[in-house]
């Protein structure tokens, strides 16, 4: 019975791993390929070709991709960017609901920020209890004038799935910066520690003398 056990898990170790990657794979690619929607039907991959191939959707996402981050890279593309965001910050429900996903995605996805830059050790949910978190920010205008002392915003993420977390503002000087990556925070989080990262000390190799 152990060793029919042991099989099992050894089983599970090495088929969930692959399963679950697969079905997020063909979710996302499902979802991607939603975008030949945006064709006329007569130009559909299923239509020239007579059969279905997955991931023509993926490319054409990438290609628009592609497209729009060079149009909006030169002069004219960043004033139509603007004109856009400005056309769109005149429309009441609407300007609300961009103007705050815009400002996140441009604190993830700009090149000058720094959020999720850096893990950092935090004692949370009470003192003596520590976890990985990673730094988002810092307070700004009226939170910033209360707090007084120098805080930094962290977000906790949960485990196994560190979509969902907590954001708070703790004191910087309670903050333990890591060497680790945001990589290999995001792994230590997922497996709930199971996949520790490895030390840097021991990575950096020696000089000799």
């Amino acid at each position: 019975m152990s060793a029919l056990r042991k099989w099992l898990f050894t089983g599970l170790l090495v088929i969930v791993p692959g399963a679950i990657t697969v079905s997020v794979l063909h979710w996302i690619v499902g979802l991607l390929d939603q975008t030949l929607l945006i064709l006329p039907a007569a130009w559909h991959p299923d239509k020239l070709l007579g059969f279905h191939i997955p991931g023509f959707g993926v490319v054409l996402t990438l290609l628009i991709l592609l497209a729009v981050g060079a149009t909006a890279s030169n002069f004219a593309g960043r004033k139509l960017v603007q004109w856009g965001d400005a056309l769109v910050s005149r429309i009441p429900v609407v300007r609300s609901i961009y103007s705050s996903v815009k400002q996140v995605s441009d604190t993830l996805f700009s090149e000058s920020g720094n959020a999720f830059r850096t893990a950092v050790l935090v004692q949370w949910p009470r003192e003596g209890v520590w976890t990985v978190a990673f730094v988002t920010g810092a307070p700004s205008g009226e939170v910033a004038a209360y707090l007084r002392d120098e805080f930094v915003s962290v977000y906790v993420p949960t485990t196994p799935n560190p979509t969902g977390g907590y954001f708070v503002m703790v004191r910087k000087s309670d903050c333990v910066e890591l060497e680790m990556s945001v990589d290999a925070a995001l792994r230590y989080i997922v497996s709930m520690g199971v996949v520790a990262p490895a030390d840097p000390l021991l990575s950096t190799p020696k000089s000799t003398p």
